[in-house]
């Protein structure tokens, strides 16, 4: 049969033990009072020898000293008697106490943690907002309420981040595909349509799915760095920068690539993923930087720090938009370059892999000069918790 759930609680099972424990230290003590009595008092119980002796004293008022021993005997045994009643007595109200003490102590104990099972069943996986917030003295519930709000707060950070991607994801996507949309049907299956009309169009909508194809591409490649399936080995931060400058710095516009590296710059990382890094940052700095100029790629080590710029000579990032350069789907106003080629992701890439890594990125830029990205990552020696210097290494 199951057990009624007042038998299966914690708060029933500590009321055992807590009744169990007082029932048990008062027993002792009545019982080590009682034997203590009984070993010093040598009593005998009454009996017709001891009663004549009685009388006679009562009315004649004479009697022998081993007469008055047998009396305090027997009185002893009385009291005796007496006192094994009232501790049988105090035994089973001991009982009863015991239970009601150890039912307001239990539930004194779990007093924070019916808190936390109210807190928890009010909060719902779309709103993550209620928190415990236990108050009285730091003990172990006290910890274990402010581990579960930290806990909330980390949950309810990714859950807000996960929806603001999704939501950002969808208007991104909504923008193309009406543009593919509205030209199949005004266009492409109209029947009197033109040539150079139907040729418009599917430019018009190549340019969409090019679109979303690196929009596409940019989430997956978010999604796998949230999943933490890295595969990290030791890596050359100068062998990366190369590379990353071989893939993506492609020879269709009048641009100098120049490099200014440093070797022996080790690290334990992704390497594949930290080449895509360096990527964005060079195809950010290749769309922005005028004909004729220099882009540049960079390497050093500052204390335990290893980093990699890329500086262009683009037309800057504004002061008060330079905090936001490494938020998903920001873009900045530049009229003169198609919006529709872009997604916004590339440098939130950036910023997620490099932090996957233990790093941090910094922007540097002046309106008309240019700007400088810097990835700081942690070298393989490194010792210290000190944090990357906030100065731009390269400038």
């Amino acid at each position: 049969m199951r057990r009624p759930e007042i038998v299966r609680s914690i708060r029933f099972r500590l009321t055992v033990v807590y009744s169990t424990l007082l029932f048990a230290v008062g027993g002792a003590a009545l019982g080590i009072t009682y034997f203590a009595v009984e070993r010093t008092t040598s009593p005998q119980p009454i009996n017709e020898r001891t009663a004549k002796i009685y009388e006679n004293w009562r009315y004649v008022g004479t009697t022998t000293v081993a007469e008055v021993s047998e009396i305090e005997a027997a009185i002893n045994y009385n009291t005796l008697q007496t006192l094994r009643t009232y501790s049988l007595i105090a035994l089973g109200g001991l009982f009863v106490v015991s239970l009601g003490v150890g039912w307001i102590l239990s539930g004194r104990v779990l007093r924070p943690v019916g808190a936390i099972t109210r807190t928890a069943r009010e909060i719902q996986a779309t709103d993550l907002s209620r928190r415990i917030h236990l108050d009285g003295p730091r003990d172990e519930l006290r910890d274990l309420a402010d581990t579960i709000d930290s806990m909330l707060d980390r949950l309810d950070h990714a859950f807000r981040s996960q929806r603001q991607l999704i939501d950002d994801a969808s208007h991104e996507l909504r923008s193309p595909l009406a543009i593919i949309r509205t030209h199949l049907d005004a266009t492409l299956t109209a029947p009197d349509a033109t040539a150079p009309e139907r040729t418009r169009s599917v430019e018009v909508i190549d340019r969409a799915t090019t679109r979303m194809s690196r929009l596409v591409e940019d989430l997956l490649a978010t999604a796998r760095r949230d999943t933490d399936t890295l595969t990290d080995t030791e890596a050359d931060l100068t062998a990366i920068a190369g590379e990353a400058g071989e893939e993506w710095f492609l020879p269709d516009r009048p641009l100098h690539l120049r490099y200014a590296t440093t070797d022996g710059l080790r690290l334990i990382g992704d390497a594949d993923a930290l080449r895509r890094a360096v990527g964005n940052l060079l195809s950010n700095a290749v769309r922005l930087a005028p004909d004729h100029s220099t882009v540049t790629v960079a390497t050093g080590r500052t204390g335990s720090w290893l980093w990699v710029a890329v500086a262009d000579e683009g037309p800057g990032i504004s002061p008060d938009d330079l905090p936001r350069v490494f938020d998903r789907f920001w873009r900045g106003a530049q009229p003169d370059r198609p919006r529709e080629r872009r997604t916004g992701l590339g440098l939130a890439i950036v910023r997620q892999i490099v932090e996957s890594h233990g790093g941090q990125v910094a922007a540097f830029s002046t309106l008309g000069e240019g700007s400088t990205f810097v990835l700081w990552l942690p070298a393989t020696d490194r010792t210290d918790d000190n944090p990357p210097p906030t100065a731009n290494p390269w400038s």
